[in-house]
């Protein structure tokens, strides 16, 4: 897989240089897929490459702390997402990419609505999939606490993928990060309420498709209804069958790409 230097990102600010790892597939205009929280391995692309591949050149980095991109420690900081859409941001100017499609899974959708936010010159459109909105998600807060702890409860080919897209000593610790963020995150959220965004998702105006599934379990009460509030002339769409991974889920991966291919298409 290609790498490419970033003489600084501020997602791992430390460090200098940067590695970034990527994946390339096809041609065409770039579509760039931006992994969840714990990286790429355990929810692949593989259908959406298969299915778009001839219409989009696809790119799909590994953030600095996953996978093979340099390796960060300690605890991530509480704007890890908007350090993230910066270093997305240089990923693109590095490969000279003035413009792109977003597609963003969970954590990456968070990034890739404040690259809409930050720089709508550089997005066609977004895709945000599995899309958190809420800063506290008490629904979910066991399941962070349990993993942060005992990584080795995941079953064991959840733990293999990990293993594989990480290293099999590294993938507890991106875990844990990831895991514990969350929870100070909700700590220090002011009101319930509080959002990602510090109230400005409604300035998105890159056009935006919101995927998301039917059976979420990372989604809070109410969540999507904020969503729609917030940006009502957004295009939202569940897949009855989808969990948090529509894209790689055997029972919702068709609905996905389908709904995704239609809202590409209507695109100037």
């Amino acid at each position: 897989m290609p790498t490419l230097e970033l003489l600084h990102s501020p997602h791992a600010p430390e460090l200098t240089p940067v590695t970034i790892n990527y994946r390339e597939f096809g041609r065409g205009k770039p579509l760039v897929f931006l992994h969840g929280g714990w990286g790429y391995g355990v929810y692949p692309a593989d259908r959406q490459i298969e299915a778009f591949k001839n219409e989009f050149r696809i790119l799909i980095p590994d953030r600095s702390g996953y996978g093979h991109s340099t390796r960060v420690t300690g605890e991530m900081p509480l704007d890890f997402h908007r350090r993230a859409a910066a270093e997305t941001i240089a990923f693109l100017d590095a490969l000279g990419i003035e413009r792109a499609v977003l597609w963003g899974h969970s954590d990456g959708a968070v990034i890739s609505a404040m690259m809409g936010l930050a720089e709508p010159q550089r997005c066609e459109c977004l895709i945000l999939e599995a899309f958190h909105y809420l800063r506290r998600k008490p629904g979910s807060r066991s399941f962070f606490e349990r993993f942060a702890a005992h990584p080795e409860d995941l079953g064991e080919e959840t733990k293999n993928l990990l293993a594989e897209d990480h290293g099999e000593t590294r993938w507890p610790t991106v875990l844990r990060r990831n895991c514990e963020v969350w929870f100070r995150l909700a700590d220090q959220a002011q009101r319930p309420e509080e959002d990602l965004y510090g109230g400005r998702l409604g300035d998105l105006a890159v056009p935006t498709l919101f995927l998301h599934g039917g059976l979420d379990p990372r989604t809070e009460p109410g969540e999507l209804e904020r969503v729609r509030s917030a940006l009502p002339q957004a295009a939202l769409r569940l897949i009855a069958n989808g969990k948090h991974s529509p894209h790689s889920e055997e029972a919702a991966f068709e609905d996905c790409n389908a709904i995704a291919r239609e809202f590409l298409r209507n695109q100037p």
